[in-house]
């Protein structure tokens, strides 16, 4: 059985697709991944800059060919 890769979708993004990305990975709910997110931003922390490192750091998902 293999894991799914983390990645970020081309389809079902709202912003980069960090959190959708993560979702997948994961088997999370895309909506619930994005609330806990945007509920993060209002605890101090480096929230932000993390969700900007994964947008650069995690690759796109591949076009099928």
């Amino acid at each position: 059985m293999s894991t799914p890769t983390l990645f970020r979708p081309r389809q079902g993004r709202m912003i980069g697709g960090v959190c959708a990305g993560i979702a997948r990975r994961f088997g999370w709910n895309p909506t619930t991944v994005r609330i806990v997110a945007v509920a993060s931003i209002l605890i101090p922390g480096p929230q932000v800059l993390a969700y900007v490192i994964g947008w650069i750091f995690i690759p796109n998902e591949r076009q099928a060919a």
